[in-house]
């Protein structure tokens, strides 16, 4: 049974504009404007929502109810609410093994290994009931999802620029994604 699964990362908010970790209330204007790209929206049999205020408030925007809970964001433990300049000036080494070993983990975090298996399981989950699926989701979710479905080596995860707003489709079935890209809102 095929699933074809629509990503769509979640409007940008103040916290992601500081590049700081955790979550935060979305920017009003990408509300307006995710309201205004509502209609492109494709046809879904489930819809699910990672828990996030930003993805709550981008589904809200869209018009769309969740069905089901997607994966949360990449956990940064104790880095929770402080940017990432604030981060590196204290812990450079740290923040310099996070980013270049997939294994490496922010203090009480998550490795991006964990993250792409976390959400590997997720999206292989989907696959038993196929259908078509849309999720609201943080752009590491999208990242992760990207890598597991490609095959991709963990190490691709940073080098993935996921903008708010925008669709990234995965179609899968029987251990095998393909991906499409270019698909606006």
């Amino acid at each position: 049974m095929t699933v074809r699964v629509t990503l769509i990362s979640a409007v940008a908010g103040v916290a992601a504009r500081e590049a700081r970790f955790g979550d935060g209330p979305p920017d009003e204007a990408a509300l307006r404007r995710a309201a205004e790209a509502a209609g492109g929206l494709p046809a879904a049999s489930r819809v699910f929502s990672a828990p996030s205020a930003r993805c709550r408030a981008t589904c809200a925007a869209l018009g769309v109810t969740p069905d089901g809970a997607a994966p949360y964001d990449l956990d940064p433990g104790r880095w929770r609410g402080r940017s990432l300049a604030e981060v590196g000036a204290e812990e450079p080494g740290a923040v310099a093994r996070w980013l270049s070993d997939p294994a490496a983990a922010p203090p009480g975090g998550e490795s991006v290994l964990d993250v792409v298996a976390r959400v590997g399981g997720w999206l292989d989950s989907l696959v038993e009931e196929g259908g078509r699926v849309l999720a609201v989701v943080e752009p590491a979710v999208v990242r992760a999802a990207v890598v597991h479905g490609l095959g991709l080596p963990a190490g691709a995860f940073w080098r993935l620029d996921v903008r708010p707003l925008v669709r990234t489709e995965l179609s899968g079935r029987a251990g095998r994604w393909n991906l499409r890209c270019g698909s606006p809102l």
